[in-house]
């Protein structure tokens, strides 16, 4: 016997909805304010009380309202639509070859150069200066590759931690 599916949330006025929806989301991009607080005049003590609130409280404290505004059945229509967002933007289960061997090139670059690093710095001429820089693009890169290479290289990166889980190598 088949059970149907839970009858979707009704939304909820679009002006709520668009108020709400807005606190929620600056709410969750707070935390992309702490470099500007770090690099602020403020004492040291009160840079890590603001950039604290920022990371941990103010997204915290955004959820809450916007459920206030939106109510419990509108914050449910938020988050069905938001995850739909997301999962409309997961990456396919298979992919091509060709992808396959993009997204790998482009996740264990960043891996080499992470783990090279230290011994190669001084042979690049600026590594120093931007080894931020270099991190970021090289997070980047790993992202993408790992967007890249699609859901069944996640299950692979599973069965690692999986003691039983064998290798099942095509032939």
């Amino acid at each position: 016997m088949k059970t149907a599916d839970p009858p979707s949330p009704e939304p909820p006025p679009k002006g709520r909805l668009i108020f709400g929806g807005g606190v929620f989301l600056a709410g969750q991009l707070a935390p992309l304010c702490i470099p500007l607080v770090a690099s602020s005049g403020w004492s040291p003590a009160v840079k890590s009380a603001v950039s604290g609130f920022l990371l941990l409280g103010i997204p915290e404290l955004a959820i809450f309202c916007a459920i206030g505004i939106l109510g419990k059945a509108g914050f449910g229509y938020l988050k069905q639509r938001l995850f739909a967002l997301l999962k409309r933007a997961a990456p396919a289960d298979e992919v091509s070859p060709i992808r396959y061997r993009i997204g790998l090139v482009l996740f264990c670059l960043p891996l080499l150069t992470g783990w090279l690093a230290p011994y190669v710095s001084e042979l690049i001429p600026h590594f120093g200066t931007y080894h931020v820089t270099i991190a970021i693009i090289g997070d980047g890169l790993l992202l993408l590759g790992l967007f890249l290479l699609g859901g069944d290289f996640w299950d692979k990166i599973r069965a690692l931690f999986i003691h039983r889980a064998k290798a099942l190598i095509p032939r």
